[in-house]
């Protein structure tokens, strides 16, 4: 006599518990943030969006200092600590109303009453430079070698593209 043993039920994987990592990590950032007097984050990381690309290309802001409340005063604005890059130190400083005016907007009520300029060198990451042009020697080259492609465009263009490639 033979025992048929029950089918037993397998352990299949359920649905990924992945999550994005800027979600595990957001209440770290928050707490960075909060330490430097930050209330939201996206005052640092929407800066170009909230200031401009011009204004933002030479400053970024380091923290916001706000006064110690005083019992039965309303909360006085914070003063807004921005780094800004040397020679543009006096720039900024001629555009403090306009950067007062669009970091208000952002948060909806007079939260940041002055600037604070500290000078030094931007976080920000260095831009690559574009690669110099194809040298049209090389480009000349390749094009004599593509005499199958009959649109004159076409072998430009895969010309440039493979003086590019070799070049790098």
């Amino acid at each position: 006599m033979y025992m048929v043993a029950k089918p037993s039920k397998m352990n299949k994987p359920g649905r990924s518990s992945a999550k994005p990592l800027s979600v595990l990590l957001s209440d770290v950032f928050s707490d960075a943030y909060a330490k430097q007097g930050f209330a939201a984050r996206e005052l640092v990381t929407r800066w170009t969006e909230i200031i401009g690309p011009e204004l933002s290309a030479h400053c970024e802001p380091l923290k916001m200092q706000w006064p110690r409340p005083v019992e039965g005063q309303p909360q006085e604005p914070a003063t807004l600590v921005l780094r800004v890059e040397g020679p543009m130190a006096l720039e900024i400083q001629h555009a403090s109303d306009v950067i007062l005016q669009r970091v208000n907007r952002f948060f909806g009520w007079s939260a940041v009453g002055r600037l604070a300029l500290r000078q030094g060198p931007l976080s920000r990451n260095e831009r690559p430079r574009p690669s110099p042009p194809p040298d049209p020697r090389e480009v000349e080259q390749i094009a004599q070698t593509l005499t199958s492609v009959e649109d004159d465009a076409l072998r430009a263009a895969l010309a440039r593209l493979g003086a590019s490639i070799k070049g790098n």
